[in-house]
């Protein structure tokens, strides 16, 4: 397999150290150049400055690469890649191709390698007209078969979130809100949906882990990590800004894979970048929490 781990993530696991996965695609296809090389190096400055060892994945020439060098990192933030999710991973490494990964695939790719612990900034999931196109992300099949823990701010709220909610219920995938009894909404503290389980620290969530590997689980822990009331987006602004960026996807007549870029982008410019800044939080706050998960893991 066309797998390599970097001489520094592959010494951390050996070692029995913490280690956290991170996805490109926020660096490729979520932030704005130059701005996001500087995010993406910060991202894994707040990991070593805990004594984490991060572990950017991307597929470089055909190559599935955990861990990046930061000539990789500034080949990632400055080249136009496709965003790669796991149905796409083979045809990559078959024609030596290039691009990002998707919370699915870097979640897959991780868990390949040996990491445990992955902070993204939200999740896919159900869309709100999947009733008649069917469509929901592929992040939720893959998490139900991969051993692995993301911490996520919940899904954007541009998706069905109670529809996304059902599905991991029907998936078997455990879902813990850190700190809290109710699943986030990405740009916003609450998306008002309950859960039914939460955790005050990380070596709580160690403890589920743990538990989840003695039962023999293949399914991944889903660790909410909400922002706080004074860090999100302001909920006004949100929702005026989802409410014309939903009309204006609908008169666009979009569909599938169009939506959802469209819709970020629109709620981008209808909040005057405010949502962009509130993503940026969003990724800190949760890269974060998986260190500390990471460093709770690995001293068990």
């Amino acid at each position: 397999m066309s797998l390599s781990v970097s001489p520094a993530v592959a010494a951390s696991l050996e070692a029995g150290l913490p280690v956290v996965a991170l996805e490109s695609t926020i660096i490729s296809h979520g932030l704005p150049r130059p701005d996001n090389l500087v995010a993406a190096r910060r991202f894994e400055s707040i990991l070593t400055d805990r004594g984490v060892t991060p572990a950017t994945i991307a597929v470089l020439d055909g190559v599935l690469k955990v861990g990046l060098t930061d000539a990789e990192l500034v080949r990632i933030s400055e080249e136009d890649l496709a965003k790669l999710s796991v149905r796409d991973l083979p045809v990559a490494l078959a024609t030596k191709s290039s691009g990002a990964t998707t919370v699915a695939a870097t979640s897959f790719i991780a868990a390949l390698a040996g990491v445990r612990v992955f902070a993204t900034g939200g999740l896919g999931g159900v869309h709100r007209d999947a009733g008649e196109t069917f469509d929901e992300s592929a992040d939720l099949r893959i998490l139900a078969e991969t051993p692995i823990t993301v911490v996520s701010a919940g899904v954007k709220s541009i998706l069905d979130i109670h529809a996304t909610l059902e599905r991991l219920e029907t998936l078997s995938v455990t879902v813990l809100g850190f700190g809290t009894d109710e699943f986030p909404s990405f740009w916003l503290t609450t998306s008002g949906e309950k859960l039914d389980w939460s955790v005050p620290d990380a070596a709580a969530v160690g403890e589920v882990m743990a538990a989840n590997d003695t039962l023999g689980r293949r399914s991944a822990v889903i660790v909410a990590n909400p922002l706080s009331t004074d860090e999100q987006l302001d909920p006004v602004v949100h929702d005026e800004a989802l409410a014309e960026a939903l009309r204006l996807a609908d008169e666009k007549g979009l569909s599938g894979k169009e939506v959802t870029p469209f819709l970020l982008s629109a709620m981008v410019e209808l909040t005057g970048g405010a949502s962009l800044a509130v993503n940026l939080t969003i990724a800190e706050n949760n890269i974060d929490v998986a260190a500390q998960i990471a460093l709770a893991w690995s001293s068990r």
